[in-house]
């Protein structure tokens, strides 16, 4: 009897672990996750914002660069900015849509005026948004979608600074529990956090952790 008592203690205890456990649905209703949900959207809500001067993405500065790469960047940011508000609003059709909208901006950037490393640095991460943007643009599944903007982000935010293309303050953002539990950032146009990798589900998951200004 006592064996059995022991086993059905160490089977409750396994169950109770597992159902509060970090790695369960999101949407379960647990105590200990309502409580971990309620820490991370605690962290931030655009009142916390990063140390003076604080970089996340190091580019080099390109910012002299004169010609239309400049507005043609600007475009890029512009359907971005549209893209994460779509994913904040869990609405995979308009986020397809806007992804390929950055792949058309992104193939009009003219880097035939570039020299050296600026033609290099800009190739590369216009190739970055591309490959991320069309991942996106060829699926209507929110978590595959949410999956490649960490790297459109942070491709964008680069090309961005680097050229110094923002019409713009932007804040470049971050939710610690986005691509199971890795991290994952995004760049918006308000310090409110919105977070595009959970929407209503952790809305305001995140915390700002670089400010670009223009």
């Amino acid at each position: 009897m006592k064996n059995i008592m022991k086993k059905t203690f160490v089977a409750a205890a396994l169950a109770a672990f597992v159902l509060t456990s970090c790695g369960e649905n999101k949407q379960e209703t647990t105590t200990a996750e309502t409580e971990n949900m309620e820490h991370h959207e605690g962290m931030a809500h655009g009142d916390a914002m990063p140390a003076e001067g604080k970089v996340v993405v190091e580019t080099p500065d390109y910012t002299s660069v004169a010609g239309p790469v400049k507005d043609q960047i600007t475009a890029i940011v512009d359907s971005y900015l549209k893209l994460k508000d779509n994913l904040v609003a869990s609405d995979a059709a308009k986020a397809q849509a806007d992804a390929k909208a950055i792949v058309a901006a992104a193939e009009k950037v003219d880097v035939s005026g570039l020299q050296g490393e600026q033609k290099t640095f800009a190739e590369e991460r216009l190739g970055e948004v591309k490959q991320a943007a069309s991942k996106i643009a060829e699926s209507t599944d929110l978590a595959a979608q949410r999956s490649h903007l960490e790297l459109l982000s942070e491709a964008t935010f680069a090309l961005t600074k680097g050229f110094g293309a923002a019409g713009q303050t932007l804040y470049y953002q971050h939710c610690p529990m986005a691509n199971d539990d890795k991290g994952g950032y995004w760049l918006s146009s308000n310090e409110e956090i919105r977070n595009p990798y959970f929407g209503d589900a952790m809305l305001k998951c995140g915390s700002n952790e670089e400010v670009y200004k223009k």
